[in-house]
């Protein structure tokens, strides 16, 4: 099921309407991240030949979903840098030290989305700026709606997955270190993926 509307031409008129599917328009509202069924991830190269992989625990954020018009919706995230988990306690230290996060001086990085697009079926793109310490640059995020559904305690969900890749020096995290054997410790590049579930919030009394 698409999320975003689908136009038709009619070739007797050439005239071009929107088509609004009710399940879609019936998704409009605002919703809030579930922490505890959504996670933020990332993997970056180690030593150039095998990958790390980490996330970070703690994050919250909100969709506005607009059923009827998509490209009116928007999402906002704020993830907590001191929660990022590679698996072992001493590469995490380093990350939010001053040499890479600086979680201290910088607690949170943030993404508040400035537009939305349909690629296609279900798959999307969400364009917005992603702030880490004191840089904000642009990014967008492939995305996939997997759907809406109900679930045991009575709440409306909504599903979506996906990722990016960044130069993790555009957002000023450049410490390295050279191997001996040539290249450098950590890659440059940075792949995020995120799974998302969000709940709907109730609607207002009358």
């Amino acid at each position: 099921m698409a999320l975003f509307n689908r136009k038709t031409n009619d070739s007797a008129t050439t005239a071009t309407t929107t088509a609004v599917d009710p399940a879609l328009a019936a998704l409009t509202g605002d919703y809030t991240i579930d922490p505890s069924h959504s996670s933020i991830g990332f993997t970056v190269r180690h030593a150039m030949v095998t990958n790390v992989r980490g996330s970070f625990g703690e994050h919250e954020g909100s969709l506005k979903l607009d059923g009827s018009n998509p490209a009116d919706s928007t999402a906002s995230i704020d993830v907590r840098i001191a929660s990022v988990d590679t698996g072992i306690a001493d590469r995490d230290g380093h990350l939010v030290s001053g040499d890479f996060f600086d979680a201290e001086k910088f607690p949170l990085m943030t993404f508040r989305s400035t537009s939305a697009e349909q690629l296609g079926g279900d798959k999307y793109r969400v364009t917005g700026d992603l702030t880490i310490k004191d840089v904000t640059r642009p990014l967008a995020i492939d995305l996939e709606f997997n759907g809406s559904a109900t679930d045991v305690y009575g709440n409306e969900r909504v599903g979506f997955e996906g990722g990016t890749e960044i130069l993790r020096s555009d957002w000023g995290l450049t410490w390295n270190a050279a191997l001996e054997t040539g290249g450098v410790m950590v890659s440059d590049k940075v792949k995020l993926n995120f799974d998302i579930s969000a709940i709907k919030a109730a609607a207002p009394q009358a």
